[in-house]
C-alpha cells in the first residue's frame, strides 16, 4: 500500500473540514438555510480578496472565471494588452481571440518575470487599450510577476487590470482595493482548499462601470444578474451547493490563521523547498519564484517526466511536469493551501529517493537538511 501525497499546483489537499462540510445533506440553493450560508461566505471573500466591492461566484472551473472576465470587461472593436510569460498568460490572448477582441502581446521568456515598464510603454504607446491581462502567479513556470508595480502603472489610466490570480489568492499578498487591481480572478482548487468547480471572481468599482457598457455576448457569465443576485444572497443559476459549503468552511480557516500569517506561511514553506533542492545541486527555474509552486529545472541527462512518473508510480507522490516546450524539462512541487513543514519534508525525502533511483548522484538527507534549516530558523 502507499500512502497518497498531493503536491500538484491544483488539485490541492483538502482538509478533513471541509470534506465534512461537503458531506453534508444538500439545503435548496432557494432555502433561507443557503441565504445564511452565502450571507457568510460574501463577507469572507471580500477578506481574502481585500475588497469592499461584491466578489462573484459561478459553477466553472478558474478558466470560467477568466473567459468571464474577458466577456464582461470588452465591447466589440476595444483593444486588450495581453502579458504571456507561461501557458496561463496564454490563455488569456486565446480567450480574447475567441471573442474577437484585438489585443497586443508582451511575450515574456519562459522563467522571466515581465518588467512593468513595458507595460507602461504600451499603454504609452496606445492608449486606447482598455484591459490589461496579467498572470499573478504563472502556475506553468513558478514565476510570480510584480501586480502591484504593474497596478501602479494602469491605475493611473481609465485601462483595467485583470489579473488570473488563480494559483496566487490566498498564497501571496494581493490588496485588490489598496493596489488599485480591478478583476481578480481565481478557482477553488487551489489555496482555497477545495476541489475543482468554483471560479470566484472580485470586480472594482472603476470595473463595474466598465461593466456596464460592455456589450460582448454572454449569458451564464453575466456579472451584472449575478451581482443583483448576489446583494439578496442568492445566486442566478444553481450554484454549486455543496462546494459552498466546503467554502464557508475553508473561508473560515483563513479568517482563523489570519491573513498575514497565510501568507508567511507559504513564504517560509517555498522558501524551505528552494533550499532543498538547491541544496541537492538542482536548479530553479523561475527567476522571481512564486510561493506557490516550486519548478526545477530537471538534472543533465534526466527526463522531467521520469521524475514525475517515478514519484507517482513508486512513491505514491503527485506532482506535475513541465508544460509545452517545458515537458520533460522541469517539474513542479506545490506547497499551497493545505500544507505545513512536514509536507516539505516528506516531498523531499520522496524527491531524494527518486532522484538517486534515476540514477542522479546526491547525497541523502542533503536537500532535508537544507530545508529543516530554514524551517528551524523561521516563524512556524
Amino acid at each position: 500500500m502507499k500512502k497518497p501525497h498531493l503536491f500538484a499546483p491544483g488539485p490541492t489537499p483538502v482538509p478533513s473540514d471541509a470534506v465534512l462540510a461537503m458531506a453534508r445533506p444538500i439545503p435548496h440553493h432557494r432555502a433561507p438555510e443557503f441565504e445564511a450560508l452565502l450571507a457568510e461566505v460574501r463577507e469572507g471573500l471580500k477578506h481574502l480578496f481585500q475588497t469592499t466591492e461584491e466578489v462573484l461566484l459561478f459553477a466553472a472551473t478558474g478558466t470560467g472565471g477568466m473567459e468571464a472576465a474577458v466577456a464582461n470587461t470588452l465591447s466589440p472593436g476595444n483593444t486588450a494588452l495581453v502579458i504571456r510569460g507561461g501557458k496561463f498568460g496564454e490563455r488569456w490572448g486565446e480567450i480574447c481571440q475567441a471573442y474577437g477582441i484585438t489585443f497586443t502581446p508582451i511575450d515574456v521568456p519562459y522563467g522571466k518575470a515581465v518588467d512593468p515598464a513595458l507595460v507602461a510603454a504600451a499603454l504609452e504607446k496606445d492608449p486606447k487599450i482598455s484591459v490589461v491581462f496579467s498572470t499573478h502567479s504563472e502556475t506553468s513556470t513558478g514565476v510570480l510577476h510584480d501586480i502591484h508595480a504593474i497596478a501602479q502603472v494602469v491605475r493611473k489610466t481609465p485601462t483595467l487590470l485583470v489579473v488570473d490570480a488563480i494559483t496566487s489568492l490566498g498564497v501571496v499578498d494581493l490588496a485588490m482595493d489598496a493596489w488599485g487591481v480591478d478583476v481578480v480572478v481565481t478557482g477553488s482548487q487551489k489555496a482555497l482548499m477545495l476541489p475543482p468547480g468554483l471560479t470566484l471572481v472580485g470586480v472594482s468599482r472603476k470595473a463595474w462601470e466598465v461593466v456596464e457598457r460592455s456589450r460582448l455576448p454572454k449569458y451564464y457569465f453575466d456579472f451584472l444578474a449575478e451581482r443583483k443576485n448576489l446583494s439578496k444572497n442568492q445566486s442566478h443559476f444553481t450554484p454549486a451547493i455543496s462546494l459552498v459549503l466546503g467554502l464557508q468552511e475553508t473561508l473560515r480557516m483563513i479568517r482563523s490563521e489570519g491573513l498575514q500569517k497565510v501568507f508567511l506561511r507559504h513564504e517560509r514553506l517555498a522558501t524551505a523547498m528552494r533550499a532543498g533542492v538547491t541544496a541537492l545541486g538542482l536548479e530553479l527555474f523561475a527567476e522571481r519564484p512564486s510561493p506557490a509552486v516550486t519548478a526545477v529545472k530537471a538534472p543533465q541527462g534526466i527526463d522531467g517526466t521520469a521524475i514525475v512518473k517515478t514519484l507517482r508510480e513508486k512513491h505514491g507522490m503527485t506532482i506535475a511536469g513541465g508544460q509545452g516546450s517545458l515537458k520533460g524539462k522541469i517539474f513542479r512541487v506545490a506547497t499551497m493551501g493545505y500544507a505545513d513543514a512536514s509536507d516539505v519534508i516528506v516531498a523531499l525525502s520522496a524527491l531524494e529517493l527518486t532522484l538517486s533511483e534515476l540514477g542522479y548522484p546526491s547525497k541523502p538527507g542533503e536537500g532535508i537538511r537544507a530545508a529543516q534549516e530554514v524551517l528551524r530558523h523561521s516563524e512556524g
